[in-house]
């Protein structure tokens, strides 16, 4: 059997790139060993949100009474919020067969393998194994959650993927990472009753983010959810029992019914055995790959987590499209650096660009727009008043190089600015652009005005 293009691994870079290579003309393999969608779809993003969609619609019921709803007490029927968790990701992976299927593309269910820089030999669950063959192979394999070894195996200590599995809650939480990861599950815990505490051993949360950024969304972590939130010390001395989880951070003794381990996630490579193939792999396993998605095999790309890259979903999809228009068209479309990350915490915050800490300790001289969601009548309508927006413009061409938010719809907020930083826009001419009111999106207009004081709807600057 032979293809023109075979990809190893089905989330959202291995599907996407077998779509785009069928659309362009060629004969398209696909291989997965567990589920289409890979992690995102099926432990990762899909679930996570699927699950905080539920915790944020339960917080809402408890302050309706804010917006004058009298309800009686709600219930947390979690069992059925699992169910429907699994009932979005059977729609999305039934949604990608169809996907696959219409455009052509051949799906092997099994393990991937190189025999050589052109062979894939796929060993089923059946342990039998069959060759296929293909003029350009791409990588696509992905990540998993990384335990380190001083953590104790144990039913109780558990990774993402086995806590979105979970079919009952822990009355009582450790999270160990406060990474996106970690903030995230932790504040869907919280958010449906679960008591809390987060550890990080660096000297806070969400490193990626401003200060001032990371500021509210810990405010609204603890006062908010309860979360107990413990930075600047590691998590030592775990021990598990039959009966619950006990650790120290710094001088605090700690315990709960189960530990989350969230402190970073690993390349897949086991099993694919690419030295066959002859392709380069980094000491911490990771593909090595250039600015192209091209292995040091002129034949084989790699894509996505497994490559080393920025480890996120839409990050992967676009390494994938770009990879494959350069196999099938010759096309050297460098890969999209302008990448948001959003992150579903309560509240949420998204980013995109440099921030304003990385241009202080670049040098950088920069001017910053901020608005708060308070003073917008759509945020009090809705009662979504907490968190602002801010814009980072470059001092001298006043160029957008950089925005966050921290607040209501955030991770749906940023869009604008990607677009804005993408293309270059200045913050005049993001401010004179008319954004429709009541609305959200009109913050970026009011924090544009602020990058050079003439904001209609905030008092003189100091």
């Amino acid at each position: 059997m032979e293809f023109d293009v075979i990809v190893i691994g089905a989330g959202p870079g291995g599907y996407p790139a077998a779509i785009k290579a069928a659309q362009l003309g060629a004969k398209t393999a696909i291989i997965e060993r567990e589920w289409l969608g890979g992690t995102c779809l099926n432990c990762g993003c899909i679930p996570t949100k699927t699950l905080i969609a539920g915790a944020e619609v339960y917080q809402k019921i408890l302050h309706a009474g804010d917006l004058g709803i009298k309800v009686a007490k709600p219930e947390i029927d979690y069992p059925a919020m699992v169910k429907r968790k699994n009932d979005v990701i059977s729609t999305q992976q039934n949604g990608i067969a169809f996907l696959l299927k219409s455009h052509g593309v051949t799906h092997f269910e099994g393990e991937g393998s190189f025999r050589d820089a052109n062979t894939v030999a796929i060993k089923n669950k059946d342990g039998s194994t069959k060759e296929i063959t293909g003029k350009n192979i791409i990588i696509a394999t992905g990540s998993t959650s990384t335990v380190p070894g001083f953590i104790p195996k144990h039913e109780r200590i558990i990774e993402s993927r086995a806590f979105l599995e979970l079919e009952k809650l822990p009355e009582s939480l450790l999270v160990l990472g406060g990474g996106y990861i970690g903030s995230e599950l932790a504040c869907m815990a919280a958010g449906l009753g679960v008591k809390v505490t987060l550890v990080e051993l660096l000297p806070d949360i969400l490193m990626l983010l401003d200060k001032d950024v990371r500021q509210v969304v810990k405010r609204k972590m603890k006062a908010d959810l309860g979360i107990d939130i413990l930075t600047g010390n590691a998590m030592e001395d775990i021990r598990a029992t039959d009966k619950g989880v006990t650790a120290k951070a710094g001088d605090q003794t700690l315990e709960a019914d189960m530990l989350l381990v969230a402190i970073g996630r690993s390349p897949v490579t086991d099993g694919l055995n690419s030295e066959a193939a002859g392709v380069k792999v980094s000491e911490r396993g990771y593909v090595e790959v250039d600015e192209l998605s091209r292995t040091n095999v002129p034949n084989i790309y790699c894509i996505g987590d497994v490559s080393g890259r920025m480890q996120l979903a839409h990050a992967a999809t676009s390494q994938a499209v770009y990879a494959v228009e350069h196999i099938l068209k010759g096309e050297e479309k460098i890969e999209e650096v302008v990448i948001p990350g959003v992150i579903f915490t309560s509240p949420e915050v998204a980013l995109v660009g440099i921030t304003e800490e990385e241009c202080k300790k670049l040098g950088r001289a920069v001017n910053t727009g901020k608005f708060h969601f308070k003073p917008l009548g759509k945020a009090q309508a809705a009662n979504e008043t907490e968190g602002f927006v801010k814009i980072i413009a470059d001092k001298t061409s006043d160029t957008i190089i950089g925005a966050q938010c921290v607040g209501p719809h955030a991770t749906d907020l940023i869009s604008e600015m990607v677009v804005a930083v993408r293309e270059e826009i200045t913050a005049e001419e993001l401010g004179n652009t008319i954004h429709a009111h009541p609305t959200f999106a009109e913050i970026w207009m009011e924090a544009a005005h602020a990058v050079h004081k003439s904001c209609i709807h905030a008092p003189p600057a100091r």
